[in-house]
C-alpha cells in the first residue's frame, strides 16, 4: 500500500472501478435442496462384527471359554501366575529369559531416572535421547550395516517402512504366510502386490519373470522365522533370485533374532551369509530383547530416508528411553552369553522329539522359538487350550481368521528359561487332553456352524 492507502500500480480510473465493484450487491446464491438424511452404519452391523459375533455364539454353544486376554498377575517367563495360580507358560515371547533378567530392568530404571518415562515428542522434533542413538549403533553393528533406526512399534515399523519405500508403479512380492504388518504396509503403499506359496522359490521366480520388468522398484518380503509355523525362509535362494531380478530383499527378524544361528545372531548366522546381501533387516525389540518397539538396519541412505519421511517415525512419539535402554542391554547380553540361544534350541529339539513320539503334529517347525501343535478345528484348539490351563499349562490357540479354516493350532513359544521337565510336561499334558477331547467326540466344522 502507498502512503494515501491506495494500491501501487493502479491509476485513478482503475481504483474507481475496483471501488464500484466492491459496492455492488453480491449475486444471490441459488437455493440448494437439503439432502435426505443418511445414517452411518452402526458398528454392530459391520460384516466383521457379524463374523465375530457368530464365532462367539458357536463357542458358547460348544462350551468353549474365550482363551484370549488372560490376565497375568506378575512377570511372565517360563512360569506365570494366572488368577493366582502358577502355570507353566508357553505364551510369552521371552525367548532368552531376558524379561526376567535384572540387568535390562536396571538399565530401564536408570533411563527413567535420567530421561523420564516418555520422550514426550517425535524424535524429529524434540524426542531425541542419547540412548536411542546408542541402541541404533548397536543394531547396526549386529547386522554389520551402515546404520539402523528404531520405531515405537514393531507393527508400525513394517507399515511405515514399506509405505515409505514403495508406491504406485512399484511391486511388492511376499510369502503367503507373511505377517499382518507387512500386508497392511503393502496395501497402504499403493504398490501392486503379489503373494507366492510359502517358501516356494519356484513360484517366486515365476512371478518375477512375469512381472518384474513392468515395475520401477520391486520388494520381496519374507520372515526369518515364521511366527505361526516355526520354519525359516530359504535365504540363499532368495539372494540368488535378487541378484538375477534386481529387487530389494527385506527379512523380518522378529522371531529369528536370538533363536536361530549357532549363537542366536539370527538368519545371517544360520545360513552363513553376508548380511549385506539383504537390503532391509527388520525386527522387533519385544521378543528376544524383552522390550517394546521395532527396528530397521541397512544402508545410510535407507535409514536417512526413513528418519526423514517414514510416517510411523516422523509423526509418532519416539521410543521410550527406558525401552531403548532395556533393549540395548539385552542385545549386549545376547552377544555376551551365547549359551542362552543354545539352551533354547536344545529345549526346542526336545519338544520336537517328544511330540513326534507322542503323535503330535508340529508341521514344518525347526528347533527354535516357535513350535505349533496342529489341531485343525478352531473350536477344538480353543477347548484344548482351556483344558491345558486347567492342568497348569498356558499355551494359546491360533485360530481362524489368523490362520485358514481347519489350520488351527496351539502355538508354543520355547525359551531358554524352560526346563526339560517343563517341556516334558507340556507334551504329555497336550497329548492327554487332545486324546480325551477326540474320544469325547469334541469338534466341529466351524465354517458350517457359522452358517447356521
Amino acid at each position: 500500500m502507498t502512503a494515501d492507502g491506495s494500491r501501487p500500480g493502479l491509476d485513478a480510473d482503475a481504483r474507481q472501478r475496483l471501488i464500484a465493484q466492491a459496492r455492488q450487491r453480491p449475486t444471490p446464491l441459488r437455493a440448494v435442496p437439503t439432502p435426505a438424511p443418511v445414517r452411518a452404519t452402526a458398528f454392530d452391523r459391520l460384516p466383521d462384527y457379524d463374523t465375530l459375533t457368530k464365532m462367539r455364539a458357536v463357542g458358547a454353544m460348544m462350551g468353549v471359554a474365550n482363551p484370549f486376554y488372560r490376565s497375568h498377575d506378575g512377570r511372565a517367563s517360563a512360569t506365570s501366575m494366572i488368577d493366582g495360580v502358577e502355570v507353566i507358560n508357553f505364551a510369552s515371547y521371552d525367548y532368552l529369559g531376558l524379561n526376567a533378567d535384572p540387568r535390562p530392568a536396571a538399565a530401564a530404571h536408570v533411563a527413567i531416572d535420567t530421561y523420564g518415562v516418555s520422550p514426550s515428542a517425535s524424535r524429529l522434533v524434540a524426542g531425541e535421547r542419547p540412548v536411542h542413538g546408542a541402541l541404533e549403533r548397536a543394531l547396526a553393528r549386529h547386522y554389520r550395516t551402515d546404520a539402523a533406526v528404531v520405531f515405537v512399534s514393531g507393527h508400525a515399523t513394517n507399515v511405515a517402512t514399506i509405505g515409505e519405500l514403495l508406491g504406485e508403479g512399484d511391486l511388492i512380492l511376499h510369502d503367503s504366510l507373511i505377517h499382518n504388518s507387512v500386508m497392511v504396509g503393502a496395501k497402504l503403499s499403493g504398490a501392486s502386490r503379489r503373494s507366492f506359496a510359502h517358501n516356494d522359490l519356484g513360484a517366486l521366480a515365476r512371478l518375477l519373470a512375469e512381472n518384474r520388468s513392468q515395475y520401477r522398484n520391486a520388494l520381496v518380503v519374507v520372515e526369518g522365522l515364521y511366527s505361526m509355523d516355526g520354519d525359516i525362509a530359504p535365504l540363499p535362494g532368495l539372494i540368488a533370485l535378487k541378484k538375477q531380478y534386481g529387487f530389494w530383499l527385506m527379512v523380518d527378524e522378529a522371531h529369528s533374532l536370538g533363536s536361530i544361528g549357532a549363537t542366536g545372531l539370527g538368519s545371517f548366522e544360520a545360513f552363513g551369509i553376508d548380511p549385506s546381501d539383504v537390503d532391509i533387516w527388520m525386527g522387533t525389540l519385544s521378543k528376544t530383547l524383552g522390550s517394546t518397539g521395532g527396528y530397521v538396519a541397512g544402508s545410510t541412505a535407507l535409514v536417512d530416508l526413513l528418519k526423514a519421511q517414514a510416517s510411523g517415525f516422523v509423526y509418532s512419539v519416539g521410543l521410550a528411553p527406558a525401552m531403548a535402554a532395556a533393549a540395548l542391554t539385552a542385545l549386549d547380553i545376547l552377544h555376551a552369553e551365547p549359551d542362552r540361544a543354545a539352551t533354547l534350541q536344545s529345549n526346542a529339539q526336545l519338544f520336537l522329539d517328544l511330540a513326534a513320539k507322542a503323535g503330535l503334529d508340529t508341521g514344518t517347525a525347526i528347533a527354535s522359538a516357535v513350535i505349533p501343535v496342529m489341531v485343525g478345528d478352531s473350536l477344538l484348539a480353543a477347548k484344548l487350550s482351556e483344558r491345558l490351563l486347567a492342568r497348569g499349562l498356558n499355551a494359546l490357540p491360533i485360530i481362524y481368521p489368523a490362520v485358514p479354516m481347519q489350520s488351527a493350532r496351539l502355538r508354543f513359544f520355547i525359551t531358554s528359561a524352560h526346563s526339560p521337565a517343563q517341556i516334558e510336561a507340556a507334551v504329555r499334558i497336550t497329548k492327554e487332553e487332545r486324546d480325551r477331547l477326540l474320544a469325547e467326540g469334541f469338534g466341529c466344522d466351524l465354517s458350517k456352524m457359522m452358517d447356521l
